[in-house]
């Protein structure tokens, strides 16, 4: 084979990684994006351990009030309003071991609750004596017998490297 030809082979898996981005689709955004039509927007923290609650911020987007509601597995937590572009915090508990689904509705006289954003999230905080999680007790056994097997083939290896040197001697 050539020098050229082999370059070429040797070239070919460079050049499909770099072509393959342009051949594949565009990644979709996630769905449910911001919506530019809503009056406000939704952040979850994850829940702090301490408390067991997660923080909620609300940022108004437009240059009035807006009014709001939020709901914690269908039951209302907060309702109230949001100063023009200003954000509010609000904090909705979680109990230990469970997940709520957090709900944000815009609320005005002429139309409906509006749902402007949702997000699960999950209280998996630790309690006790974090009793999902076994104490550290040293390596795995199975890796120990596995180097023990290993150590013990090489050593044996040498033994009969040793012995095949000196059997059978001509005399």
């Amino acid at each position: 084979m050539r020098i050229g030809t082999r370059l070429v082979l040797a070239c070919l898996p460079l050049a499909a990684l770099v072509l393959l981005p342009l051949l594949l689709p565009s990644p979709a955004h996630a769905w449910p994006g911001s919506d530019t039509g809503d009056p406000f927007t939704m952040t979850v923290d994850d829940v702090a351990c301490r408390t067991g609650r997660a923080t909620v911020r609300l940022h108004n987007q437009t240059r009035q009030m807006v009014r709001f509601d939020l709901k914690a597995d269908g039951e209302s937590v907060a309702s109230g309003s949001i100063p023009a572009r200003k954000s509010i915090v609000r904090h909705v508990k979680v109990r230990r071991g469970s997940s709520a689904e957090i709900e944000a509705f815009s609320v005005s006289d002429s139309t409906p609750e509006t749902l402007i954003d949702s997000t699960r999230v999950e209280n998996d905080c630790p309690w006790g004596h974090h009793r999902r999680q076994l104490p550290f007790t040293g390596p795995p056994t199975d890796l120990l017998g596995k180097l023990a097997t290993a150590g013990g083939m090489v050593v044996m290896g040498g033994i009969l490297w040793w012995y095949g040197s000196i059997w059978p001697r001509s005399s």
